[in-house]
């Protein structure tokens, strides 16, 4: 047979899509999926707008569309990222086919095996994968509490020229957290007139469960970044559905032109149908119903975990209460082995992910990630004292 490429070569499998096949078990309770609630999906709405919307437009939804996206959708869309004070009159849109399309098309057009590219350690394991199939060096910064640790990215810096530097400021994945204002300002800064380019990585921007996560959630590209080098990236995927496969991505002109060439090759568009069916979402005023909605629901299960955690889990393990988003981001005593308390957990009947997955280098396994999105509220608690007793039997077993 034909030999497989280099790039093909660098893809490792991921763990998350490895334990998702445990949790379709109906004895396992998941905390693997960092995904929406199936209960929660505006079925109705989105029913609403397919019945009456006009034949003609339906008839477009079956068409293929243009290459940047369906025009009325990015109207809307730019509207919306405006009042979030984005600079769309001067950056271009490009819809993609959900977030992650749009990280691949960034990857294509900047990474050369080789290059060094930061992130965030943690980081989000498909931003890792793609990556790691072009080939790059890839080097993991510490993650604090607050963000990023810009001391530690100061002194890459000072030796160090990376092509490219990817962030998830709110609410993050898999840390939960989200970036102090001193911490944005900074990273700012130290980007200033490098030719390093900054990838913003938003997707959990609009679920915030207070109105202090709201303000501190303001995007990167927002603020003030003269001589930084942005793109700012987006998802319908946890504000409306995933299987509808949009996602969008702001640059600047002479990024967006390459990057317009790029997603041609891929995929020509992006499915036109979910793009029609977004657009009038948008427009009838359904998403901000919407979000108060999920806000609420997520919040609340955020909640009851967070009394469980607080209940069940031994002093031993910390973490940071999140002020939005899907996860908790658990850390066990530096001698643990994640697996270990996950192959427990299993056998018990409660699944979770560890901590190397999100690892650059796939190392780092003292973690656990948490997610509360997808499950049932009456299984948390059960869940967290099935993960907290299979730590406790691994805390004794080493002592």
């Amino acid at each position: 047979m034909p030999f497989f490429s280099q790039t093909v070569q660098h893809i490792r499998s991921s763990e998350i899509r490895d334990l998702m096949k445990l949790a379709t078990r109906p004895d396992i309770i998941s905390f693997a999926g960092g995904m929406p609630n199936n209960d929660l999906f505006p079925v109705a709405e989105v029913d609403d707008i397919i019945l009456n919307m006009n034949p003609d437009i339906k008839k477009m939804a079956f068409q293929y569309g243009p290459t940047s996206g369906y025009p009325p959708l990015l109207e809307t869309l730019k509207k919306y990222l405006k009042s979030k004070g984005l600079p769309v009159d001067t950056h271009r849109l490009m819809i993609t086919t959900g977030s992650l399309q749009a990280i691949n098309i960034l990857g294509m057009e900047f990474i050369d095996p080789g290059d060094l590219v930061l992130t965030e350690n943690p980081s989000f394991i498909g931003g890792i994968a793609v990556f790691k199939a072009f080939q790059a060096n890839i080097k993991g910064v510490p993650l604090q509490h607050d963000g990023i640790d810009t001391e530690a990215l100061e002194q890459i810096l000072e030796t160090e020229q990376p092509k490219l530097l990817y962030v998830i400021p709110n609410f993050h994945n898999p840390a939960g957290i989200i970036y102090s204002m001193e911490k944005r300002k900074k990273l700012l800064e130290l980007l200033k007139d490098k030719d390093i380019l900054l990838l913003e990585d938003d997707a959990y921007n609009e679920l915030y469960f207070s109105e202090k996560a709201r303000q501190l959630s303001k995007p990167l590209m927002a603020m003030n970044h003269d001589g930084v080098t942005m793109v700012y990236t987006g998802s319908f995927s946890k504000i409306l559905g995933p299987g509808f496969r949009l996602g969008w991505m702001l640059a600047p002109p002479d990024i967006y032109e390459k990057a317009q060439i790029i997603k041609q090759g891929i995929d020509a568009c992006s499915p036109n149908f979910t793009q029609v069916i977004a657009n009038e979402f948008m427009k009838k005023g359904y998403l901000e119903q919407y979000l108060n909605k999920i806000r609420k629901e997520y919040a609340g299960r955020k909640q009851l975990m967070q009394k469980s955690l607080k209940k069940y889990m031994p002093e031993e393990v910390t973490w940071t209460e999140p002020e939005g988003g899907f996860y908790f981001w658990l850390k066990l005593p530096q001698h643990m082995n994640a697996t270990e308390i996950l192959k427990e957990s299993v056998e018990k009947g409660a699944v979770f992910v560890t901590g190397k997955t999100f690892d650059p280098e796939a190392k780092r396994n003292n973690y656990i990630r948490l997610a509360f999105s997808n499950m049932n509220k009456n299984d948390i608690d059960k869940g967290i004292q099935i993960i907290s007793n299979a730590i406790k039997k691994n805390i004794l077993v080493h002592s």
